[in-house]
């Protein structure tokens, strides 16, 4: 439903961009994948500079345990997915207030301390005894991209810690605790110095779109059609762009 639903969207995207949005007052509560923490942020802070006394309140999280609390019910006014099947479950249970759109995609990187201690050169080092790894769970976006790209390799691999979100297995790598982890590109280069991120070729096979929709709930609706106008902004796109995100 995700999918057919972004044709529709992006036909009627142009028209609607140039007119003028309801006043938005209150605060503007986003639970979003917790890939998109920095960028995020900072979108949070021009939204807030861009309506002066209005407050942006993140939920950062695993897609799948956002859409999980979404659904029983949690208040909240936009949601952005790290994958489209995580939207989805909200689209099912009739949370969701206009058709979801893909506004960024994401792609993983095997991520390692600084001077990579570990040796570790590529996915097949995954499989390593010798190797202390971190992954996603398969519940949550970086865990499913993970699985497939492993398929793809033809890799097994050996997980020490497996992380309900991109954030924590992140952490393990930042804290020395293992010698790698599969993450997203935009992690690696939000870590900065203190990770160093590792290409390999089957990341293109398990690529992850991120959707955005402003839920039908929304305690703030004004809010969130702006948050998500602004998401999809020129200025958006170029935040996402700098964080490390492919945008449309």
């Amino acid at each position: 439903m995700v999918r057919r639903a972004l044709a529709l969207t992006a036909a009627l995207a142009l028209a609607g961009c140039g007119a003028p949005s309801t006043a938005v007052t209150g605060t503007v509560t986003v639970f979003a994948a917790a890939s998109l923490t920095e960028a995020f942020t900072a979108l949070g802070g021009q939204f807030e500079a861009a309506h002066p006394g209005v407050r942006v309140r993140f939920n950062f999280a695993g897609s799948s345990a956002l859409a999980r609390q979404l659904v029983e019910g949690a208040p909240a006014d936009v949601f952005a997915s790290a994958a489209p099947a995580n939207l989805e479950q909200v689209v099912a249970a009739g949370g969701i207030a206009e058709p979801p759109v893909v506004f960024a995609r994401n792609t993983l990187r095997i991520a390692v301390p600084k001077g990579n201690p570990g040796r570790v050169a590529g996915l097949a080092d995954f499989g390593r005894d010798d190797a202390a790894i971190a992954v996603c769970a398969e519940q949550v976006p970086c865990g499913a991209a993970a699985k497939a790209v492993f398929a793809a390799a033809g890799v097994a691999p050996r997980p020490d810690t497996v992380e309900q979100d991109v954030k924590a297995a992140l952490t393990k790598v930042r804290l020395g605790e293992v010698d790698a982890a599969l993450v997203y590109r935009t992690d690696v280069r939000a870590a900065g110095a203190d990770v160093e991120g590792i290409a390999f070729p089957e990341a293109e096979r398990a690529a992850n779109d991120y959707p955005i929709a402003p839920l039908k709930a929304a305690p703030n609706g004004a809010g969130a059609r702006a948050f998500v106008d602004l998401v999809r902004s020129e200025r958006g796109r170029a935040v996402l762009a700098d964080a490390g995100f492919d945008t449309p």
